[in-house]
């Protein structure tokens, strides 16, 4: 069953999301060891002179009963001392303040980590969580293909081709001459995907904590699209799905868990964060690292569906591998791998030059655009002067003749035309000539 971002504001009212995760009732349903939250606790009202019960809710985004049972323990044990009501109503939550003993418990555990903030759930939760919201339950439609691409000039069997590959959720590669949209489809998944999810701020294993939601690729449902749902475990957070692109910056140590000693935290990996979304690969074969290198890395997690990382203690645990993924390349495939690397990637895709036809339309979207005048005569002329031969016509041309136009004619003040005089110009200024 197919849930969207629309329906679930339709539906919002009538019932919940099956997927949404639901609050813990309990510290054993939270998955978290006891100590763990007790220190957790400590750390974050360490943070104000006083707290209460319901700050301690929200700063750890766990259910007030669990936290009035952290609070009751930490009293026991005098690491918090009760300081009067928080105000003049009797039905006020009692201020707590840690006592000097509770704040030597409290630097003891900012000792052995320094994270402070929401409650991270467990890897369990977490792998069965991106299970029931795994990006090949939900279903891409030619409609949604149609509209994801609009404005974009691609051939009939190109789309055709793209369709398929992209409702696989599987792994793509684009592959063809530079300047023809592989990029500019390959970011065009974003408009694909209507389905919502659900990232955690943080996963605890073995004890340690890793930082997981992030703001820079992360995409929260807010302002008329947000839904405050009671019951939701508010250690999650509702986004999108996730569309991370990555370019030649992309490295194998950027594939593991990113260990920062001073605070003792860990960075999940970039692809991790990009589970039930989309990762690009932009650029491949362009890494400082060999593309052959790269795809053993991952020949594991896109031939079985889940990866292993590794902490700095030495323990490997297994995480799930669920999201497209897709390789964009100027590059000839038999240039990137053996033929055992290039079987892991299921759909391999040629995107060509554009045929005259389609830069001609390409062409004058883009004068329309910009406001510039150009005449079928002049342009038709242009362009069998211009390519012919080894020459190949790039989407990317016009755009790069039509910007140096534009700018020319700013310059010295003349019409905005793109003449066959003023495009012959623009072409010895913008294209070497060897």
């Amino acid at each position: 069953m197919q849930y969207s971002l629309e329906q679930n504001q339709t539906d919002a009212m009538i019932s919940l999301d099956p997927r949404m995760p639901m609050a813990p009732a309990s510290i054993e349903e939270a998955g978290l060891d006891p100590s763990f939250l007790l220190r957790l606790a400590s750390k974050c009202a360490a943070e104000q002179d006083t707290i209460t019960a319901s700050h301690l809710a929200d700063r750890m985004k766990l259910p007030k009963v669990i936290v009035n049972i952290l609070i009751k323990e930490l009293v026991k044990l005098a690491y918090l001392e009760a300081r009067g009501l928080a105000g003049e109503d009797v039905r006020s939550d009692i201020r707590y303040a840690l006592s000097m003993k509770g704040f030597e418990y409290a630097n003891a555990a900012q000792r052995q980590s320094q994270y402070v903030g929401p409650a991270p759930v467990s890897l369990d939760a977490f792998c069965r969580q991106v299970g029931l919201q795994s990006i090949h339950d939900e279903r891409v439609t030619p409609e949604r293909l149609t509209d994801s691409l609009h404005g974009l000039v691609l051939s009939g069997s190109l789309v055709e081709k793209l369709g398929p590959a992209m409702n696989s959720g599987r792994s793509i590669l684009l592959y063809g001459p530079p300047g023809n949209g592989k990029t500019s489809i390959a970011e065009r998944t974003s408009q694909l995907f209507r389905q919502t999810i659900w990232v955690p701020y943080a996963i605890e294993v073995g004890g340690h904590v890793i930082s997981f939601y992030d703001e820079a690729v992360h995409q929260s449902v807010a302002g008329a699209d947000a839904r405050s749902y009671p019951k939701a475990d508010q250690r999650w957070i509702e986004c999108r799905r996730p569309v991370i692109k990555t370019g030649g910056e992309l490295t194998l140590d950027l594939l593991d868990l990113t260990f920062n000693e001073g605070p003792n935290v860990y960075e999940a990996p970039i692809h991790l964060k990009a589970s039930g979304g989309v990762f690009i690969i932009d650029d491949f074969g362009r890494q400082q690292v060999a593309p052959q290198a790269l795809i053993n890395r991952w020949i594991v997690p896109l031939e079985r569906g889940y990866d292993f990382l590794t902490l700095h203690t030495g323990k490997k645990f297994k995480v799930p591998f669920d999201e497209l993924v897709v390789f964009s390349t100027n590059i000839a495939p038999k240039d990137l791998s053996d033929e055992a690397g290039l079987r892991r990637l299921k759909y391999k895709i040629f995107v060509n030059t554009p045929s005259r036809d389609e830069y001609l339309q390409i062409f004058k979207s883009y004068a329309s655009g910009t406001g510039l005048g150009v005449s079928d005569s002049d342009l038709n002329l242009f362009y069998d002067r211009s390519y012919k031969g080894d020459v190949l016509a790039s989407c990317y041309h016009p755009k790069y003749l039509l910007d140096f136009v534009s700018s020319y004619c700013e310059f010295n003040g003349l019409p905005r035309i793109a003449s066959l005089d003023m495009l012959e110009r623009a072409w010895e200024g913008v294209f070497t000539l060897e």
